[in-house]
């Protein structure tokens, strides 16, 4: 098990009372498995996305990831476990704009301490077909190519996780569906489990699992039956 969640609730207190974004929801994933978090917006699937990559704690219930309980640690810790297991692709694609698409892929396996960082770099780069944009800054690339430096920058690394959050949120369709073919190529060739939120039915249809949520409930969902709470 790679990744797991147990009965994972997250309320805030508002004016009007205690707001529940997420209740009691649970999973479990392997190695190399993918997930879909579907769902209306305002249903919860983010902060279930943030709080299953230790980016958020949860009100009550706890995460194992990669063999570590996320719920017994500080912030330093969830960023050390950040650090060695999990990359990030997100919709806006969060590159750095004073550096090149090699730079980008290159810093934070320079700040990791990888000692051949600019060969894996180029690696990746050439993996997501961007050799001819190595020395390109974020504005001189188009919307897909920028994302496409997103995901060798998240893959580059080799974490255990990747967690997308609307990947294909921002490309026109047929960008999309480029993105989307290298997403699970590259899931493929490294074994890496793919948690993914997402409003696009032909992403969620390539994953293994969908998880559904309605108002922080898990209204349906394909994993194993004792590993989704439904509520109610």
């Amino acid at each position: 098990m790679i990744l797991a969640a147990h009965q994972l609730t997250k309320s805030v207190p508002t004016l009007d009372g205690e707001l529940t974004i997420l209740s009691q929801v649970s999973l479990a994933l392997n190695k190399g498995d993918s997930l879909a978090i579907v769902g209306a917006s305002g249903s919860g699937k983010s902060t279930l996305l943030g709080i299953l990559a230790g980016l958020d704690v949860p009100t009550s219930g706890e995460v194992i990831l990669a063999g570590e309980n996320l719920s017994t640690m500080d912030e330093e810790g969830r960023a050390r476990v950040r650090a060695e297991s999990v990359g990030f692709v997100f919709q806006s694609f969060q590159l750095l704009p004073g550096l090149n698409a090699l730079e980008n892929v290159m810093m934070p396996l320079e700040l990791h301490g990888v000692v051949d960082a600019k060969d894996k770099a180029e690696m990746y780069l050439q993996r997501v077909g961007l050799t001819h944009r190595l020395h390109h800054n974020p504005k001189q690339l188009s919307g897909g190519e920028q994302q496409r430096v997103a995901i060798a920058r998240a893959f580059a690394s080799e974490p255990k996780v990747l967690f997308a959050d609307e990947p294909t949120g921002n490309l026109d369709s047929v960008t999309g569906a480029k993105v989307i073919d290298l997403l699970f190529d590259l899931n493929e060739l490294n074994d890496t489990t793919l948690v993914l939120v997402t409003h696009e039915q032909r992403l969620a249809q390539r994953c293994q699992h969908t998880l559904q949520l309605d108002a922080g409930c898990v209204v349906s969902s394909s994993l194993a039956s004792d590993a989704a709470v439904e509520c109610v």
